[in-house]
């Protein structure tokens, strides 16, 4: 029986984030993040959650791998730790040659979000001047 001078604490708001790292991806970022590349002019993307190797590493991690252009353009995101706010690096590249150069990758950030990831992304990729009118 509770007492009716304490009140009672409210349940937290389930939080998309919170959601395990594969579901939160494949539910959430990469729906998200292909409609945001689609509004920015992008119509022959191809999106995928793989885990494989990192290309200048052995071991296997997780890796949302993006290309368009016929392959002429990717770029990965990959998350060594299995988790989004973990470490995550970026490599992108042109030319249908593979990413390779491995960035830090929103490092700096205390709470990741879906917009934070998709923003990360899509500010990589316009540095490059593969969006819009660049």
């Amino acid at each position: 029986m509770s007492d009716p001078q304490i009140p009672e604490k409210k349940a937290k708001p389930s939080v998309l984030e919170d959601q395990p790292f594969a579901q939160f991806i494949e539910t959430h970022f990469i729906p998200t993040l292909a409609e945001t590349l689609k509004n920015n002019g992008i119509s022959d993307l191809t999106l995928q959650l793989t885990k494989e190797p990192l290309p200048t590493q052995a071991d296997e991690c997780w890796q949302v791998q993006g290309q368009w252009l016929g392959g002429r353009r990717s770029f990965l995101v990959a998350f060594p730790e299995e988790s989004i706010s973990g470490i995550k690096v970026f490599a992108c590249a042109d030319a249908k040659t593979k990413p390779t150069d491995l960035e830090p990758f929103l490092g700096d950030e205390r709470k990741i979000t879906l917009d934070l990831l998709v923003f990360g992304v899509m500010r990589r990729l316009n540095g490059q001047k593969w969006l819009g009118l660049n």
